[in-house]
């Protein structure tokens, strides 16, 4: 018998064993991670510029499946509404029902409840001499019925938004059945997560929690590792067995 080929034999063996359980284990995770994401996320491409600089025409966005409940102040919200227009729309939530919205205040903010909100995702026009640019060239004040929303885009000067619908019965709000999704990260090109804006974060229910795509990211690239390592791991441990084993060593 050899003892030196059944160590030889003991390690090829082991080897493909590591390579196979590596391979398996980043199938599922690669698999998995792409399976939740779909199951969780829905593409859009953003049609118009209202939502600038956040995301701008083009723009290939990944949006949570959300149900209305867990819309949040500061979300970049997909709805569908037939007064607004029967085609999917981009805005962000600045009031959720029993809020009073307004702008502006002596320092051109908007305000909900009263409390001023600092919006640096705001693409302004030109200032005021000597001064910031108002968060509206528009002045409004609202009240949004429970149950409903009020949003704005993020480039005030085009957006057609609440604000051109202050007159309609519900002065300007979109009711939360009509959200389809999130808008958490821009996809094409790559700008990566959307920042949930800290400025509502002191108000009545805070601000919403991050989706899970990072997650579902890494088991991607986790899965794509240990595919990848598993499948040179298996030859490159029997060619460093054939190497280690010496010239002539059968007895």
């Amino acid at each position: 018998m050899s003892g030196t080929g059944n160590a030889k034999d003991g390690r090829g063996r082991l080897g493909a064993m590591v390579s196979g359980l590596a391979v398996a284990v980043g199938c599922v995770l690669f698999l998995g991670g792409f399976a939740w994401a779909a199951l969780v996320y829905q593409p859009y491409t953003i049609p118009t510029d209202s939502m600038a600089p956040t995301v701008n025409p083009g723009d290939r966005v990944l949006a949570e499946r959300i149900d209305g409940a867990d819309v949040r102040r500061g979300d970049v919200v997909v709805f569908t509404d037939e007064v607004w227009a029967a085609t999917p729309m981009v805005k962000r939530v600045v009031g959720v029902g029993g809020d009073k919205v307004a702008c502006c205040d002596e320092d051109g903010r908007l305000t909900v409840n009263g409390t001023p909100v600092d919006e640096p995702y705001v693409e302004q026009g030109p200032a005021a001499a000597g001064g910031k640019a108002p968060a509206s060239s528009q002045e409004f004040s609202a009240t949004v019925p429970e149950g409903k929303i009020f949003l704005l885009g993020d480039e005030r000067a085009t957006s057609l938004d609440s604000r051109v619908h202050l007159q309609d019965a519900g002065q300007g709000s979109v009711p939360l059945s009509a959200v389809q999704a999130r808008v958490d990260a821009v996809a094409w090109p790559m700008d990566g997560m959307i920042d949930r804006p800290s400025s509502f974060a002191a108000l009545p229910g805070g601000v919403s929690a991050a989706g899970p795509l990072p997650l579902q990211l890494g088991a991607i690239l986790v899965g794509v590792a240990l595919i990848l390592g598993g499948a040179v791991y298996g030859p490159v441990a029997a060619r460093l067995g054939r190497r280690r084993t010496p010239a002539g060593g059968a007895r």
